[in-house]
């Protein structure tokens, strides 16, 4: 087994994928700018050491035997996870995190989150100078990021227990009444608007007056579940002893009221087409409308490590989301913008 590591090194490897793609030792050697011989003992100590054929001997080309086209394939591999590793180590030390994961809350934009995606996977090689969250410029010659992004929907306290577990780096629709604990910076985000909608043939369509809760509890409502899992999670109007609909989402929660499964509360810019075109129509109550104001938050890098900065910074991914968030516009995308995305190829 030890030799089999002594001899499997990236530059054996290499070798391997140029021999392959040249299609004869005198060609690869030429290539590699060594002699023909020196390659053949080369090979040979591999075969030795892995007691394999890696080459037919009887062809006059350089024609791999089945175990030569699986160490040329896994060693292709080999070499571009060693690659990876290097460019992530890399990475690490110009301030671009190997990994940066968002938690979103469900009543916002999926459409604006993905252009936000693409943008950040579209950085240009040579930026010009974009500003951070707090002003700075981030160098210009880092080049694209290559950070792996990981979004992950959540629901309420969901967003927040996201961040606060260590799951995310970056809560996106948090409630703004949330107290932050030390280590994590919060911001507003804004404020959604919820109103009451009700399928045109469900029978509290056809109320005239303002809607009380002795009339609301004789009705099914259609509630999304809170995805925390250890914080307490939030149940928001519901009624005692009122009958309850489930679901994981609320676009589930929307197509239920749009099938007259029950009432609810549903965020305006989510339901808008809906009720302009009469599939849903918005029903007043005694205790009025409701809206949430809503945050980002994110967590504040720890000065732990010994040499570490007095002051340690964001990593760059994360300052470059910030960036982002800082724009007015970007932040009324996030609540107002549901317009359905086309699917690719349609």
């Amino acid at each position: 087994m030890s030799d089999s590591r002594n001899v499997l090194t990236p530059d054996a490897l290499s070798m391997m994928d140029v021999i392959a793609r040249t299609g004869s030792f005198a060609a690869a050697a030429r290539e590699l700018g060594k002699v023909p011989s020196s390659l053949t003992y080369s090979v040979r100590q591999l075969e030795d050491a892995l007691d394999v054929l890696l080459f037919d001997r009887r062809s006059r080309q350089a024609r791999l035997t089945a175990a030569g086209e699986e160490l040329l394939n896994e060693g292709r591999r080999l070499l571009e996870q060693m690659d990876a590793v290097a460019h992530r180590v890399k990475r690490v030390a110009t301030g671009w995190e190997t990994q940066l994961s968002v938690a979103v809350d469900g009543v916002l934009s999926r459409v604006t989150m993905f252009e936000l995606c693409e943008a950040f996977y579209a950085l240009d090689p040579q930026p010009a100078a974009p500003r951070a969250a707090d002003g700075a410029a981030l160098p210009a010659t880092l080049g694209s990021p290559g950070t792996r992004l990981r979004l992950r929907t959540e629901v309420m306290s969901g967003t927040w227990e996201a961040l606060v577990s260590g799951q995310a780096d970056l809560a996106i629709g948090v409630g703004l009444d949330r107290t932050p604990s030390a280590g994590f910076q919060i911001k507003e985000l804004g404020t959604l608007e919820f109103v009451f909608a009700v399928a045109p043939h469900h029978p509290l369509a056809a109320c005239g007056a303002p809607i009380s809760d002795l009339e609301l509890v004789r009705h099914r409502a259609v509630a999304v579940a809170d995805s925390a899992q250890r914080l307490t999670p939030l149940t928001i109007n519901l009624l005692p002893g009122q009958d309850v609909l489930t679901v994981s989402s609320m676009q589930l929660k929307i197509e239920a009221q749009l099938r007259c499964m029950g009432c609810g509360f549903v965020p305006e810019p989510l339901v808008r087409e809906h009720i302009a075109a009469g599939r849903l129509v918005v029903k007043p109550l005694h205790r009025g409308a409701q809206t949430v104001r809503l945050a980002y938050a994110w967590r504040l890098p720890v000065s732990s490590t010994p040499g570490a900065a007095r002051k340690p910074q964001l990593g760059l991914a994360l300052r470059w989301w910030l960036g982002q968030l800082e724009s007015p516009a970007t932040r009324e995308a996030l609540l107002e913008r549901h317009t359905q995305m086309p699917l690719a190829g349609m």
